[in-house]
């Protein structure tokens, strides 16, 4: 006989939120192994969402993932996920009136606003005799996992990935076949599916794009990653964002195609990650603190210029339009873009993470706040304050065909062009005559 729920039966609650996939999941990997149904959740929290524009690409992609994720339930289980658009608080004290809930399954987030929202969540499931189950599943080492002799978090990289990787040689991969358990999801979803129009939000005209990891691509990625004209990146960021690609299998492809690059590329998020986790306050305030002595120019008109991409610079131009057209920027123009908004304009690096953070598809804090005081020489293991691109000499290194800048300035050789906003030996000079005062 199928398994059909009633409000009060005992259940368990599985919380989807950056994981969103059937397969290699450990929260639901777990929750399904439990002695309950499980009853699977998405919210869409109000409290993040009422800050992004109705057209946000991220929020159709993930309503789209959750909405093929529920296709396979109901084809092969009859099963789906409950959808909610609400605070999450809201959302658990419905479900507590609701349902005889045993444990709530969810996986760990590490962000300043997670760590906040799932304490508030733990201490009211544990005033209603809840337990509140949370499991390592977006990365392969986290908090205090890969820490020096001393006990203290790493503030440079090299060192870290060495251990990162030697630890790792010693566990290995395991995996959380969550695939294999699906029959023990609900039968009976008690709340209606949300359409994306439900959520306050509309059909946008970016769309993130599908992920490669072919053999070819990643074998061919430390030959190809800084030219952006070739556009050779994975595209696998937003997946790893979102969790609609296990990380676990994703190293496993690293090092079975036995590309360093890539799984150092994997190891660098992490890196960031455990940084923003040991220092919070990194997402506001410079690491290193008396960067925080800068006095940035902050020049709004320029700042706008920077953020249409009319700086006069077609390699910085081309990087902005790039990001502004498509949500996404190739990862060597990043760093030219940051540099000169901090350098060349002596703009305050939050201001540029703040304008990624709204438009990058593959936002993520950790790695936006993370390469953001890198280019600005704030951050852990920064590149100095006295390297600074040279936007010009950068196109013949990177682009020295211009196919890059052709395809995303067209009118580069246009008499509408803008002149360069600012002279960069000038600049430059500006630049370390301000940082020098402020850090020395």
């Amino acid at each position: 006989m199928e398994h059909t729920m009633n409000m009060k039966e005992k259940i368990s609650i599985f919380w989807f939120r950056r994981d969103l996939r059937l397969e290699d999941n450990v929260g639901l990997f777990h929750a399904l192994n439990g002695k309950y149904k499980v009853y699977p959740i998405f919210i869409f929290d109000t409290e993040i969402l009422s800050k992004l524009p109705k057209n946000d690409a991220r929020v159709a992609f993930i309503h789209e993932s959750l909405q093929k994720m529920q296709a396979e339930l109901t084809a092969n289980f009859g099963s789906d996920i409950a959808l909610f658009n609400n605070s999450p608080k809201t959302v658990f004290k419905q479900l507590i009136e609701d349902h005889e809930i045993d444990t709530v399954y969810t996986n760990h987030d590490y962000e300043p606003y997670a760590r906040e929202r799932d304490t508030t969540i733990a201490e009211m499931l544990k005033e209603n005799n809840i337990k509140f189950n949370t499991y390592k599943d977006q990365v392969i080492f986290e908090k205090n996992e890969i820490l020096k002799k001393d006990g203290t978090p790493y503030k440079v990289y090299t060192p870290y990935m060495r251990v990162w990787k030697e630890t790792f040689k010693k566990q290995g991969i395991q995996e959380f076949n969550s695939e294999d358990l699906l029959q023990n999801i609900v039968k009976v979803n008690t709340y209606p599916n949300l359409s994306l129009a439900a959520i306050g939000f509309e059909k946008p005209t970016q769309k993130i794009q599908a992920y490669s990891v072919a053999a070819s691509l990643i074998k061919a990625y430390e030959e190809t990653r800084n030219f952006p004209a070739q556009d050779t990146t994975s595209r696998l960021g937003p997946h790893l964002r979102f969790g609609t690609v296990s990380i676990r299998r994703m190293v496993k492809k690293a090092i079975d195609d036995t590309n360093e690059t890539f799984w150092q590329e994997l190891i660098w998020r992490e890196f960031f990650m455990q940084i923003l986790w040991h220092f919070p306050h990194t997402n506001k305030s410079a690491f290193k603190e008396k960067y925080d002595r800068i006095e940035w120019r902050n020049n709004e008109s320029e700042f706008e210029k920077w953020c249409k991409g009319e700086t006069g610079y077609p390699l910085v131009d081309a990087g902005m339009r790039q990001l502004n057209e498509t949500g996404f920027m190739h990862n060597r123009i990043r760093m030219l873009v940051g540099s000169f908004l901090c350098k060349h304009l002596l703009i305050d690096w939050r201001w540029g993470e703040a304008y990624f953070a709204e438009k990058l598809h593959d936002y993520e804090m950790a790695s936006n706040v993370g390469n953001w005081q890198w280019v600005a020489g704030s951050g852990v293991d920064a590149s100095p304050y006295f390297r600074i691109f040279n936007p010009t000499t950068q196109i013949k290194k990177f682009d020295k065909d211009l196919k890059y800048i052709n395809k995303w300035v067209k009118n580069v050789n246009e008499f509408n062009y803008p002149k360069e906003i600012v002279d960069h030996k000038e600049a430059r000079e500006r630049c370390l005559r301000v940082y020098k005062e402020a850090v020395s």
